[in-house]
């Protein structure tokens, strides 16, 4: 009697347990599905104090753009803010800091407060890259799930409220990771994405991914043809 019982166990669970598979599913999708149609809606309102910011530095003209976009910030608003770079690129991370350095030395803030408080308003941090310029797509798909476990242990320590990015590959296991902290109810991360000027007829493969699977709250072009062509990005002008 035993025996059976043992035997029947299985065969009486699993259709339930296969019950509960789809459920959790379909309620996952469910809360995808509603975390898209939240992240089109306007958050002017979202954050009415100081929120923190993290900013994916790339490379070259990518870092100037962003270092041009980071000068005429609302930096009171926009801070503390966390600067974060590829493994490879210490370049970027040093005009962050040059940068950072300069703010508090044209407003007179250095002396007051001293170094500690600057570290406190600005950090710098690097990132391993799930993409270097050129690799190949198929071999990418190694280095971007290392990338994701990277990425998954600076989100938990940095849990930014917003993201900003403007194309390097180490923007998107980062954007992926804040996607699935708001899906989980773990954490709200606005995600903004402006596009190179540098990138005239298509978006970047960063931009293209985060523009189709609507990781990205807005999507930013500096071409007006470009906007035509992704009818969901939103036309800014040169910001160079």
């Amino acid at each position: 009697m035993e025996k059976g019982d043992r035997c029947c166990f299985p065969i009486v669970t699993m259709p339930n347990l296969i019950v509960i598979l789809i459920a959790i599913f379909v309620i996952f999708i469910i809360r995808i599905l509603f975390v898209i149609h939240q992240s089109k809606k306007p958050h002017y309102n979202l954050h009415p104090k100081a929120v923190n910011t993290l900013i994916v530095l790339g490379s070259g003209g990518q870092t100037a753009e962003m270092i041009n976009l980071i000068r005429v910030l609302q930096r009171d608003r926009f801070t503390p803010r966390v600067y974060v770079a590829a493994s490879t690129d210490n370049m970027s991370l040093q005009k962050a800091q040059v940068l950072e350095a300069s703010i508090w030395l044209i407003s007179g803030l250095e002396l007051q407060a001293g170094p500690d408080k600057l570290k406190e308003t600005a950090q710098f941090m690097q990132i391993y890259q799930s993409r270097e310029v050129g690799q190949s797509y198929l071999t990418s798909i190694g280095t971007t799930l290392i990338a994701l476990v990277h990425a998954l242990l600076l989100m938990i320590k940095i849990r930014p409220q917003v993201i900003l990015c403007n194309g390097p590959g180490t923007c998107f296991p980062l954007c992926v990771i804040a996607l699935l902290f708001k899906v989980l109810g773990i954490r709200w991360s606005s995600i903004f994405y402006v596009e190179s000027i540098a990138r005239v007829k298509r978006l970047s493969l960063s931009g293209l991914l985060l523009y189709k699977l609507r990781i990205a709250d807005l999507v930013f072009v500096q071409w007006p043809h470009l906007q035509k062509k992704y009818p969901r990005t939103l036309y800014v002008g040169c910001l160079m």
